[in-house]
Formats: C-alpha cells, sequence, structure tokens
C-alpha cells in the first residue's frame, strides 16, 4: 500500500503525494532542477547540502544508481561526492524498475541506505513556477504519520569540505576533447591547489585526467605557504557569510600572480575578494540549458548552473572584465582580471555530466600554470 506524504512551504501552500525513500520527515530550503537526466549526479552535488531539491524532469528513477566505488581516497569514480546530499527529493513519478548496463541498484534502494526522504505525484511543474517566481522557501516533506520537524539547519561548508589536505596524483594527460573537437589542453608536473568549499568529483577528475597533481584542502585551510601552481576555488552550498576564512586566504593569493580559478561558490569569493558586490537573482539559474556568451566574441555556450545569486554589472571593478554574460537575464556569469591570470565563472565548466562539452575555461586556467 502506497504511504501518503505532503510537501508542506512556509508560505502555507501544499502539494499531496506519496512517499518513497525513508519515511522521516524533513525539511530545508526546497530547490529545482531542470535537467532531463543525471539524478544520481545532483544528488551528491554538494551543492544541495541540506536542501531539498525538485527535479522537473517527469520520470526518475528509470535507470537507476551507478557504482559508488572510489578511485582513489576520497574521490567516486561516478558520482559527484560519497553520499547523497539533499535532505530530500520531489518528483514527479518514480519508476520502480529500472535498467541500466552500469545501474547496481534501484534509486530508492540508495535513498533508503543513506536515510533520505522522497515525495512523489505531485505537480513539479506548479511547484517550480511557484520556486521560480517567489524565489527559494523553506519547506518540508511529511509522511503519513510523522510529525514536522521544528527546525531546518542551514548549509554550511565545514559540512561538506574535507577535513585535512587529500593529494591526488596525476594521471597521465589524457586525449579530452573540447565541444569543437579540439584537444583539451594538458599539463605535466604542475600542482593545483583546491580550495574545497564543497567540491564536485567531476572536477578532481578533469584535473588529474590533464594531468596535473591536485592538493585537496579544507575551504579554511591557509595553504599560502604551500608550493603550488595554480589555485582553484571549488563550488558550495551556503550563504557566503559562512566563507570568511576562505575569503581572507583568497585576497592573500590574489595579492599574487598564480592562477585562480573559481566555480560557483568559489567564482562568487574571487569576485568578493576583489571588490564586487553581490546581488539576489530574480529568477535563480538551476538548469543545464542557460546560455551565456563569452564577451569580445559571438561564442555561445549552454551552461549548466546551480546559482541563486550574481555580480552587481557596476561593481565590477576596473583592472577586471566581465568574461561570460547571461543571455536570458544579462546576469554576469564570468569575471576575469585585465593582466594577471585570475577567472571565474557562475557556471560548471563541463556543464552536463561528462567532461566532453565547455570545458574551455578550465583550460584557459590549465594553459596559464
Amino acid at each position: 500500500m502506497k504511504l501518503k506524504a505532503t510537501l508542506r512551504l512556509d508560505n502555507g501552500l501544499e502539494f499531496h503525494g506519496y512517499s518513497f525513500g525513508c519515511t522521516k520527515a524533513v525539511g530545508g530550503e526546497v530547490v529545482f532542477n531542470t535537467s532531463m537526466a543525471g539524478y544520481p549526479e545532483q544528488m551528491t552535488d554538494p551543492t544541495y547540502n541540506q536542501q531539498i531539491l525538485c527535479l522537473t524532469y517527469p520520470l526518475i528513477g528509470n535507470y537507476g544508481v551507478p557504482s559508488e566505488n572510489l578511485i582513489a581516497e576520497c574521490l567516486s569514480e561516478k558520482l559527484e561526492s560519497e553520499r547523497i546530499h539533499p535532505n530530500g527529493l520531489i518528483i514527479f513519478d518514480y519508476s520502480e524498475d529500472y535498467s541500466n548496463w552500469e545501474a547496481e541498484k534501484s534509486l530508492e534502494q540508495w535513498m533508503n541506505e543513506q536515510g533520505i526522504t522522497g515525495i512523489y505525484g505531485i505537480d513539479t511543474r506548479e511547484l517550480t513556477k511557484v520556486l521560480r517566481d517567489k524565489g527559494p522557501m523553506k519547506g518540508c516533506i511529511i509522511p503519513e504519520g510523522a510529525k514536522a520537524p521544528e527546525a531546518y539547519k542551514e548549509p554550511t561548508p565545514a559540512e561538506v569540505s574535507c577535513k585535512e589536505v587529500i593529494v591526488y596524483k596525476a594521471q597521465p594527460a589524457q586525449d579530452v576533447e573540447n565541444v569543437n573537437g579540439s584537444k583539451a589542453a594538458t599539463t605535466a608536473g604542475k600542482r593545483i591547489v583546491l580550495v574545497d568549499c564543497g567540491v564536485r568529483h567531476s572536477i578532481i577528475r578533469g584535473l588529474i585526467a590533464r594531468g596535473a597533481e591536485v592538493i585537496r584542502v579544507p575551504y579554511n585551510y591557509d595553504f599560502t605557504e604551500m608550493e603550488y601552481d595554480g589555485v582553484y576555488v571549488s563550488n558550495g552550498p551556503g550563504c557566503l557569510c559562512n566563507y570568511g576564512d576562505t575569503l581572507e586566504i583568497i585576497k592573500k593569493v590574489l595579492a599574487g600572480n598564480k592562477p585562480v580559478f573559481g566555480l560557483g561558490v568559489g567564482y562568487h569569493l574571487i569576485a568578493k575578494a576583489a571588490g564586487c558586490e553581490m546581488e539576489r537573482l530574480q529568477h535563480p539559474h538551476r538548469s543545464s540549458n542557460q546560455p551565456v556568451r563569452r564577451e569580445g566574441s559571438n561564442r555561445t555556450y549552454i551552461t549548466a548552473q546551480n546559482v541563486y545569486r550574481t555580480i552587481k554589472p557596476e561593481s565590477v571593478p576596473a583592472d577586471w572584465d566581465v568574461y561570460f554574460t547571461n543571455l536570458n537575464d544579462g546576469a554576469v556569469d564570468g569575471i576575469r582580471h585585465k593582466i594577471k591570470p585570475f577567472a571565474g565563472t557562475q557556471f560548471n565548466p563541463e556543464v552536463c555530466v561528462g567532461l566532453t562539452e565547455n570545458i574551455t575555461p578550465i583550460d584557459e586556467f590549465i594553459s596559464k600554470l
């Protein structure tokens, strides 16, 4: 028998459906993603930590969940981290039968193993319209017979960052291709410090595949006395107010001349360290089809994004340039220094699940090491 469940938003709006996965009540900020595929990767993305994720594609679970094997210390072979990060999952229809050559278990089995609550059978399109127009809001999933959670926990980088320094040895540089068929930039013998604010593991896999040694450090670890050739500041969850130590470290790095690249929260921290001001987006960028144009060219990229804030265009300092502009709303989706090798983007440079598209920003960073 199906167990009924309710999704309740802070504004009083309720959606009624059925429970799957764990049957405990959970709360958190309710956000959405419009990607058509990639639910295992989205659910293991640390950016969604402590949130409730709504997937708009109507059928979820049909290809199961791939291997959770690690290829190095704390580095997933297939997924974006070692565990599921959202507190809950919201979908329209759950497929109990799955089929894929890489699948090792069902989505519900995986959720049960990790204590994740889900709800299906609700109008995810209507919910997404509410979240898009009203902005992210708190909510909770309450399976029938459970009590609503009393408090919601705010996500912090301390919950998703590594706890100690981890070194990933370089792999022989692989023939990774850009979207236009050209070979991606590779490097050998270079050391990249990866500031882990909640890094997606595809980033680490991409860097070591290009021949770089990656030194993964906690988000608040002062690495500035170490020997390195470049700095990569990762994505992460929550408010920038939780990254005070990270911000001060980045300011020290920007006083030098070594290449620096930031993604998501990492991009926002670099921008803030450079003197930019932030503002909330009228409509959050939470999809895999955000069009951005590279300034100074007619090249347009289709990008994957998961952000709710951006840089105020008028606050970009005189010694920095806008790197990418969002073609939907004109948001500043990337900036770069006019002279020094510093840059960042609001979007995931590899764009989709995998490493074969839109990797040019990473390649430019690699080529400057």
